[in-house]
């Protein structure tokens, strides 16, 4: 049966925008349907009810502020490399597991926090307006403030003092969040990029042997590959430490060394230089005999080792560092210090 078979008298009475009665008029689809009558929830005639939702409000914010507070200390105590087994996923990383659990639990607290506050406290009274010109009159200026006054009034804001103080406690950590990861940025590197691994008495040792390399073992025109003494490869640093301390070991005929600093810090024609190319960090391990240039593979930039490392062609900016090295009294080779320049790379610092 369609509304206009349904006698007018018995057709449905509701209210409309200012609570009058308004009566469907048969076969008009675009009567106003009225609002349905206002039902009151439990919090606005038990105040004990009331209380109880403020409790669960506070506790929300409460939750919040704690879980941003296990960020910051997840972010700070948490290492790095450590993995922890989570079901069903599997193998995952601790730091990135707590980052994200505490994250989300800061800000799903919040966010149903005001949820929970707006469906039990707030008013919830349906209000119906006019429409209204674009531009606001005055009067409607000020209606929207009375508007605005009586919906604080009405959101009870400040007369629930636990739940406006509780959120402001949690809207006010979670930004420290953010300003934790801000740390990544910094700090700066200080010297760390001038350092590596060599120091005065350090052996050089073969990488491929893990020997300590003697004047014998190094013939003209060979390559050889070294490190620091004491470094391993089962080290946590260890992948760190060799891009910058990585060595290149060449023996020359002292006549065929053109640059006097290379001759000086050499020992029987041994010249060791850094393997890193000075351009963007590849490295070097393509030695030509004849000429004594070294090629790096990744952008072909050139260095003559008989010529204190220089660039003689490619986008390399400066020379290779030159590790000033000497036959201690058992016969090894060894380090007397580290490189007199950043290896690498240049970087701002250098200069």
């Amino acid at each position: 049966m369609s509304s206009q078979d349904i006698p007018e008298e018995n057709l449905p009475h509701t209210q409309d925008a200012h609570g009058g009665a308004v009566t469907k008029t048969a076969g008009d689809p675009f009567a106003d349907p009225g609002l349905p009558p206002h039902e009151p929830r439990i919090q606005d005639i038990d105040e004990r009810a009331a209380q109880r939702s403020e409790r669960v409000v506070a506790f929300l914010f409460l939750l919040s502020m704690l879980a941003t507070v296990g960020f910051i200390a997840s972010y700070v105590s948490v290492p790095v490399d450590k993995s922890i087994y989570v079901f069903p996923i599997g193998h995952i990383s601790a730091l990135n597991f707590s980052l994200g659990l505490t994250l989300a639990v800061a800000l799903f607290c919040i966010g149903a926090g005001a949820v929970h506050w707006a469906r039990t406290l707030m008013s919830d009274v349906e209000v119906a307006d006019e429409r209204h010109a674009i531009s606001a009159e005055p009067d409607v200026k000020a209606k929207v403030l009375a508007d605005f006054k009586q919906g604080a009034e009405e959101s009870a804001f400040g007369r629930r003092k636990l739940i406006r103080n509780t959120m402001f406690g949690a809207l006010a950590l979670v930004p420290l969040s953010g300003v934790m990861l801000l740390r990544d940025l910094g700090p700066l590197p200080g010297t760390k990029l001038r350092k590596t691994a060599w120091s005065e008495g350090k052996m050089l040792i073969n990488q491929n042997t893990l020997q300590p390399l003697r004047p014998e073992d190094i013939q003209v025109g060979s390559l050889t590959f070294a490190m620091p003494e004491g470094m391993k490869e089962e080290d946590h640093d260890f992948q760190k430490e060799i891009a910058k301390a990585a060595l290149m070991i060449v023996r020359l005929r002292p006549e065929n060394i053109k640059d006097k600093r290379e001759l000086d810090w050499s020992a029987d024609g041994i010249v060791a230089f850094s393997k890193i190319c000075t351009h963007v960090g590849c490295p070097i391990s393509l030695y030509e005999q004849q000429t004594h240039h070294v090629l790096c593979p990744c952008h072909q930039s050139t260095f003559d080792l008989s010529d204190g490392g220089r660039v003689i062609f490619g986008p390399a900016g400066h020379a290779l560092p030159q590790l000033r090295i000497k036959v201690n009294d058992k016969g090894y080779l060894e380090a007397m210090g580290d490189f007199a320049e950043p290896v690498g790379p240049a970087f701002w610092e250098r200069g």
